[in-house]
């Protein structure tokens, strides 16, 4: 018989052990499947929007500065959905605000695109990073309230010893083996989680950086730009 769906605890059949827990065991088990399931799910999507998004912007950064026409470049490509795009459209909408007068302050007009194309930065790491604190969670208190199961588990399994006045490992064993299973699955959800939140957070930096530098080498071309304005 298949040891997954094998009923007998004595076989360490997941099944068997969920079926066999106390209800508050139950509990935990099923409290962290389910948030094993919803970190893989982020996970997937994490791993899918990261990596087209660290994609679609190297491409854009690099036809953008292979650009010769700023506005017509712009005017093409300004309305794509991605964050450089945004930083872009950012950065252009504080320069025709702050030109359009008669009198131009250039160190004003500096200081503002600066700050305007860094919160456009920070806003879209921010968008970036939804729902990664999700993955921090899980990853920090998934093995506590495995723990918890566990905890609950053994003092159940001493309540049969006293009930029972049997030391014998038959009656405490079914106990022990459900209150570990619980660890065992919140260090189930908790290891990809950590793992995932490292990684996505490494990669969410790098592209932090990469917008940051976008956003410091258009100001340094709009600087140019103001030089010029008379």
């Amino acid at each position: 018989m298949n040891p997954i769906v094998n009923t007998d605890a004595a076989t360490l059949s997941p099944i068997a052990l969920f079926l066999q827990a106390d209800w508050v065991v139950k509990g935990v088990m099923l409290g962290l499947l389910l948030a094993s399931i919803w970190t893989w799910a982020i996970i997937v999507m994490f791993w899918l929007k990261v990596g087209r998004t660290r994609r679609a912007t190297e491409t854009f950064e690099r036809d953008f500065w292979k650009a010769e026409d700023i506005d017509a470049f712009y005017k093409a490509k300004g309305n794509a959905d991605l964050p450089s795009a945004r930083v872009l459209a950012a950065g252009v909408a504080e320069w025709r605000r702050s030109t359009q007068g008669q009198v131009i302050d250039r160190e004003g007009t500096r200081d503002r695109l600066a700050t305007t194309m860094g919160a456009a930065v920070a806003k879209e790491i921010d968008e970036l990073s939804d729902r990664l604190n999700v993955l921090a969670t899980v990853g920090s208190v998934a093995p506590f309230v495995g723990l918890f199961g566990t905890v609950w588990g053994i003092m159940r399994s001493f309540t049969s010893i006293a009930s029972q006045q049997n030391t014998s490992l038959a009656v405490v064993a079914p106990g022990i083996a459900e209150a570990l299973f619980a660890t065992a699955i919140g260090l189930f959800a908790a290891i990809p989680a950590v793992i995932a939140y490292n990684r996505f957070s490494h990669g969410i930096n790098r592209i932090e950086a990469r917008l940051n530098r976008f956003a410091d080498g258009f100001h340094a071309t709009l600087s140019r730009q103001l030089d010029r304005e008379r």
